[in-house]
């Protein structure tokens, strides 16, 4: 299989952090945006950050932004339907997908979800970790995608489909298990960003 395009989701709404870029919110010395970047970009063939509004206030990152198609922050589906789209645009057969606000996902997530879909007509996998309470925690920001069913998810997000495993268990998705529980934590509040510093 070859490497995918990466697609970094930034379209939310950071309802949580009082709004605004959660992406460029500092840890560190860099952005959260920053150590996506550093992370993904070694493991795609090229990179795009989805993102809604004026895409000027990315402009020193020096990747294309790519707004959702669907109206009205249709979640996290639209930023994916934005993606394929672009790939689509180059040529590439799948992407990969990452969140903005999870700056310490794995370094070999990329193969593991292709080592997942082996043997898939349309590869699609999500990425997943070790649950306590429910088994195994499905992360779905995180995943592969086929450019090829990108009018299918349109259709579905046209009828009203929202939720990310709806749409992927429709389709017979995968899960690839990574075994850190703390691999996909995200800085959702102002105290997770206090965490996160103590973790880098």
């Amino acid at each position: 299989m070859n490497a995918p395009l990466g697609v970094i989701l930034a379209g939310g709404q950071a309802t949580r952090m009082g709004g605004g870029d959660k992406g460029l919110l500092r840890l560190g010395k860099a952005t959260l945006l920053s150590h996506v970047i550093e992370r993904l970009s070694p493991q795609v063939d090229g990179l795009a950050l989805n993102a809604n509004g004026d895409a000027d206030r990315f402009a020193g990152l020096n990747i294309p932004v790519i707004a959702d198609s669907v109206d009205g922050f249709a979640g996290p589906l639209a930023g994916v339907l934005a993606g394929l789209d672009w790939a689509a645009a180059q040529g590439a057969e799948t992407i990969v997908t990452a969140a903005a606000d999870t700056p310490f996902f794995p370094c070999d997530l990329v193969p593991s979800l292709q080592l997942a879909a082996e043997g898939m007509a349309h590869p699609m996998v999500l990425a997943a970790t070790p649950d306590p309470k429910r088994g195994q925690a499905r992360h779905p920001t995180f995943g592969l995608w086929p450019v090829a069913l990108r009018d299918d998810l349109r259709a579905a997000l046209n009828a009203g489909v929202r939720k990310v495993v709806q749409w992927t268990d429709r389709h017979d998705g995968r899960l690839a298990v990574f075994p850190d529980e703390a691999a996909f934590f995200n800085v959702n509040t102002p105290e997770d960003l206090v965490r996160a510093e103590a973790m880098l």
